[in-house]
């Protein structure tokens, strides 16, 4: 998990001049104990578990995000600076394991759930 310094910094949702902000999460209790590893780019990010989130300030420019479960979901971006994107990463019942599914929300669910999760920690 992050530190509560970075999750209360993370949760001022400012972003850096020249930056975006991307904010993955799982607000739900559904499948509380199972990780769902998340790549931003191509590259492993972190793993999520119920009520937590993962975050990354980003260069402008297009962005790839990808849920690996039972399933691979992934969401395409093209950041602005100066904005934030929020992506739930909703668990799903799978055949073997849980499924995910991403979707891009609007920055007032977005936020709201944020809220409502923990920091987790980021390999980026």
């Amino acid at each position: 998990m992050g530190s509560m310094e970075n999750d209360a910094r993370a949760k001022s949702f400012r972003v850096r001049p020249g930056k975006a902000k991307i904010y993955v999460f799982r607000h739900e209790s559904i499948g509380f104990a199972i990780p769902m590893t998340v790549a931003l780019d191509g590259r492993v990010a972190g793993q999520t578990l119920a009520q937590t989130y993962l975050m990354w300030e980003v260069k402008p420019g297009p962005h790839r995000i990808t849920s690996h479960a039972e399933d691979i979901s992934s969401v395409k971006l093209n950041a602005k600076p100066g904005k934030v994107y929020y992506i739930w990463q909703e668990v799903k019942i799978g055949l073997w394991k849980a499924r995910s599914l991403l979707r891009q929300v609007d920055e007032q669910t977005g936020r709201k759930w944020v809220m409502e999760c923990k920091l987790g920690k980021s390999n980026i």
